[in-house]
């Protein structure tokens, strides 16, 4: 499978990539985010079997990726399904890329 090229205007803006970076700032969460990766389908609730935490940490660590927009949920009957989103990885890793050479917003407290 070959990448595809993003464009400039698909580069994440940085409050965005500061989200995704944040969501990814814990092991646990790169864990799953692998873990589903590797997967060609949504995974259900096995993700906790295979870390050694309770079932309600690996929802707590879930909702972050879902809410950071790396990890998709769908219901599935009784359970929620999870997928990695790709394509926010991708574009994730792209402004990664990138990041030298655009220029950085300063954001001045006002008193």
């Amino acid at each position: 499978m070959t990448p595809t090229r993003l464009r400039s205007s698909n580069l994440l803006p940085d409050r965005h990539l500061a989200t995704l970076a944040k969501a990814l700032g814990h092991p646990v969460r790169v864990h799953i985010l692998r873990q589903l990766l590797q997967q060609e389908q949504c995974v259900a609730g096995h993700l906790a079997l295979s870390l050694p935490l309770a079932q309600s940490t690996v929802s707590e660590h879930l909702r972050i990726l879902r809410e950071a927009g790396l990890v998709s949920g769908e219901v599935d009957g009784p359970r929620r399904c999870y997928c990695a989103n790709r394509e926010m990885l991708s574009r994730f890793t792209e402004t990664l890329s990138r990041l030298e050479g655009h220029p950085t917003v300063v954001v001045r407290k006002t008193s």
